[in-house]
This record gives C-alpha cells, sequence and structure tokens, in this order.
C-alpha cells in the first residue's frame, strides 16, 4: 500500500519471520554463532531462549538458509502444545515418515530409527528444531530427550535445537531434568536490541527494499519507537509499518517523535478492551458471535494470519483513496458533470 508511495519494492516490516531481512545485532550473531557451534558438533541439544518477538524464528529460518539441504535434513516443530505421542508423530511426520493415528509408539519410533540410521549411511545428518519450547511439558521434553539415545557407537544420530520464552529455563533448570541438562552443549538468552541497534534495524530493513532516505525520520523519532518497543523486534516492525501506512495517508515525507506518539495512541486504542455488554432482557435471546469473526481473527497467535489479513485490508483501502485522489485533484472535472447532470 505504502510501498509504492515512498518507492520501496516490498513491505519492509511485515510481522513474520523473514530471514532475507536477518539484521545481526551483538545478541543475534551471538545466537547464531551458537546454533552454528552446535550445528558443528553435530550431537546434544542447543537452547535458544528470549522473549516474544525477540527473533527466534527467524534466526533458524536464516541458518536454514545456510544448511545444505543434502548435508543435513530437518525438521521444525512449531506446535509444541502436544502430549507425548503426539510429539513423537510430529517429529515422525516432519522428517515426512508416515505416522498414521493407528500406528504405535513402537511403531514410530522403529521408523524414526531406521530413517536415522539411513541418514547415517548417506553421509547425512538429521536436524530437529523445536520452536515455542516453553509449552511443553516436562514429559514431552523427556520423551524429546529419549530420542537422543539414537546412536552408533561414533556418533549421535539426531541433534536437537529448543527454542523458547525465558519461562522454559525454569523447565530446563527443574529438578526432574538433570540427564537433559547433561546433554545441553550450550545455551544462549537472547535480550532485546539497544538504542543504536534499533535504529540500525530500521533502517536495515528499510534500505532492504530499497529506501533511500524517504521517509525521514528524525532523531526524536527514533527515539520514540525505541521507548516504546523496548528493542523487540517483532514491536519496533508492527509500528514502522503502521508509521508508514500513516505517513501514506497523510503524505508524509518525514516523522518526528510525535507522529510516532500518535501512532502509538491508536495502537492503545484499537486494542482497549471492549466495554461490558448490557445483560439481555428476561426472554431475549443475545447476539451470538459469528463462528470465525473479528474477535477469533485479531485473538490469532500466528502474525501470518495478521498479515495477511492486512495486506487485504490495505490493497481495498488503496483502491477507494486512489478515487478519492483523482477527484480532489481534478475539480472541473467533477463540476463539469454536476453541471450536466443540472
Amino acid at each position: 500500500m505504502y510501498e509504492s508511495y515512498y518507492g520501496l519494492s516490498d513491505k519492509p516490516f511485515r510481522l513474520r519471520p523473514d530471514p532475507h531481512f536477518f539484521f545481526g545485532s551483538k545478541g543475534h550473531k551471538r545466537a547464531m554463532a551458537y546454533l552454528e557451534y552446535g550445528l558443528s558438533q553435530g550431537e546434544g541439544f542447543i537452547v535458544i531462549t528470549g522473549e516474544v518477538g525477540a527473533g527466534k524464528t527467524t534466526l533458524v529460518r536464516n541458518l536454514f538458509n545456510q544448511i545444505a539441504s543434502d548435508k543435513i535434513i530437518t525438521c521444525h516443530l512449531v506446535n509444541t502444545h502436544l502430549n507425548s505421542d503426539d510429539v513423537l508423530r510430529g517429529v515422525v511426520g516432519g522428517f515426512g515418515l508416515p505416522c498414521e493415528d493407528t500406528a504405535s509408539k513402537t511403531t514410530l519410533l522403529g521408523r524414526l530409527e531406521v530413517f536415522l540410521r539411513q541418514c547415517e549411511q548417506d553421509g547425512r545428518r538429521a536436524l530437529l528444531v523445536v520452536d515455542e519450547a516453553q509449552n511443553l511439558t516436562p514429559k514431552v521434553v523427556e520423551e524429546l530427550r529419549m530420542l537422543s539415545n539414537f546412536q552408533t557407537d561414533e556418533k549421535s544420530l539426531l541433534q536437537t535445537f529448543l527454542l523458547g520464552q525465558p519461562e522454559f529455563r525454569a523447565t530446563l533448570h527443574s529438578p526432574g531434568m538433570s540427564q537433559l541438562r547433561q546433554r545441553v552443549i550450550a545455551t544462549y538468552h537472547l535480550g532485546p536490541m539497544d538504542s543504536s541497534e534499533s535504529n540500525a534495524y530500521i533502517e536495515h530493513r528499510m534500505r532492504t527494499v530499497g529506501w533511500r532516505g524517504n521517509p525521514h525520520l528524525t532523531p526524536a523519532a527514533y527515539a520514540a519507537v525505541f521507548q516504546y518497543t523496548g528493542g523487540i523486534p517483532r514491536k519496533t516492525n508492527h509500528l514502522m509499518d503502521r508509521l508508514l501506512l500513516m505517513g501514506f495517508l497523510e503524505e508524509m515525507q518525514e516523522f518526528t517523535d510525535s507522529d510516532v506518539d500518535t501512532v502509538i495512541r491508536d495502537i492503545a486504542q484499537e486494542f482497549q478492551p471492549p466495554p461490558p455488554e448490557a445483560a439481555p432482557a428476561d426472554g431475549a435471546i443475545g447476539a451470538p458471535h459469528a463462528a470465525g469473526g473479528a474477535d477469533l481473527a485479531f485473538g490469532s497467535p500466528y502474525p501470518a494470519v495478521l498479515d495477511e489479513r492486512m495486506m487485504r485490508v490495505e490493497k481495498s483501502l488503496a483502491s477507494v483513496l486512489s478515487i478519492l485522489k483523482k477527484i480532489v485533484r481534478s475539480p472541473s472535472s467533477y463540476n463539469i458533470h454536476q453541471d450536466s447532470n443540472e
């Protein structure tokens, strides 16, 4: 929507993780170094934690881009609200193996072992990446640890990366996790960016899509963005996307801290809880919530869903705005048309 107005080739601040926009802050470089180190070891567990929206999934997808697919086969689990049996099916299915509901646990483990040993014979390695690890119960974590028992006399057949929010550290250090901790070869907590990195992050994503200084952000605007987002990439993306949208609608070429504050207030108002509904009169039937309606859409835990919906809304709004701008800029043609009707 605002891309063409500012001469950009794409949206620079999408909510979904995109390795094309990977920015190597100090924290992200160190986290990537831990992942690469773990990959070079070929065994054990690597644990990366970080706040919501800190960029953990982007790290993994950036790593996947560097992995030679003919050398390493990956399975990426992103749905972790699973029991121990379901997580096994997720791993087996993630590696492309049959995982029908009627298959027993013994059958699934047998298929996985055959697959892992075949990979080893073919000179390939298997890597399991588990996202949102904070949702895993201790029993499920133990199930994943047991999968690391697949090994030859010389090496492990399966390596695992665990990515999660800070609360996963409590699970990792709980009394029942001592055997898992013995197999963790590296762990790192990914913190937020500092103010200078936040500024560089914004400019990096803009330059990636062809930004040449338009729009311009004042130093105070950068400071206002950092104060609101705290250096969290996803929050920065959300705020900057809305700021550029406002700039397009208002035909702005420069943003100040006041403009950033305006967008922040708009966001705050949009996410205020609705007033409580009045109780229906006796015998009255309350209006039902439409299945799959707006509440469900905006309560979705998946940023890509919101991103897709926003894109459709923006395209529709862009068409309307284009027509309105033509009318405003061509008052004479509008008057002639009005006179002829009279």
